[in-house]
């Protein structure tokens, strides 16, 4: 009984804090890519609450099931084995695959996050890798920071999948409350609707990382002078 209140504190614990962490407005800040909605919403592909959905799920299975969720069930994997030297090569990897302005949002982010959770860690592991990013050995993806983290917190990845996903598209479709006629009830249920699929799309996310998604490449090509955005606050 008492490992098990132990756990639920930990637990509440931990979701308490990536509220907060997550929260694009304090104290840290966010960015997503919007991997093309600019470009949709002027082509008219995305004008109603249907056309939206299909592209929030479209980003979900072309691009988190290939790239996000599978980099961080990796880093979990490596934190869980105390490898700190694969964990820096993952990092400075995934930053590869990004573009140029990506990566730099997603470093400045994490450092961002780093100073405001870089206390009192327990984790061997986890001091490390925060070590390594603040004297510049690593990159310090916001990933990375943020999964690292929650590690410390004792969170499972797909827990933490699943509210980095959720905050990821609520930021999204915040955007599309600007540059689009759809009503924000509508984005709520939207919302809502994602609950039921997220667990089911981070378990069966893919094996390997990959950046390739055709949903963005398509939108580069049809439309080259309107190049997908990344909303930052």
């Amino acid at each position: 009984m008492e490992m098990l209140i132990t756990a639920t504190k930990m637990n509440s614990l931990a979701l308490s804090r990536f509220i907060q962490l997550l929260d694009g407005i304090f104290p840290s800040g966010a960015f997503v890519h919007s991997f093309g909605l600019e470009p949709h919403v002027v082509l008219n592909l995305v004008n109603d609450k249907k056309s939206l959905k299909n592209f929030l799920e479209n980003i979900v299975e072309d691009q988190y099931q290939h790239m996000e969720f599978s980099v961080v069930k990796k880093v979990f994997i490596l934190l869980e084995q105390n490898n700190l030297n694969l964990l820096i090569k993952e990092d400075k990897k995934f930053a590869s695959m990004l573009s140029f302005e990506y990566a730099k949002a997603s470093k400045d982010l994490g450092e961002n996050y780093l100073k405001h959770i870089d206390f009192k860690i327990k984790k061997t592991i986890v001091s490390e890798y925060y070590k390594n990013v603040k004297e510049n050995k690593t990159y310090g993806n916001e990933l990375f920071i943020l999964s690292s983290y929650a590690y410390e917190l004792g969170l499972d990845e797909d827990t933490f999948l699943l509210l980095w996903c959720k905050k990821t598209l609520i930021n999204i479709t915040s955007a599309s409350l600007k540059i689009s006629r759809i009503k924000p009830s509508e984005i709520q249920q939207i919302l809502f609707g994602f609950d039921e699929i997220l667990e089911e799309k981070i378990k069966n996310s893919s094996k390997n990382v990959s950046n390739f998604n055709p949903l963005f490449e398509e939108v580069i090509f049809s439309h080259l002078n309107l190049e997908p955005k990344m909303f930052v606050t």
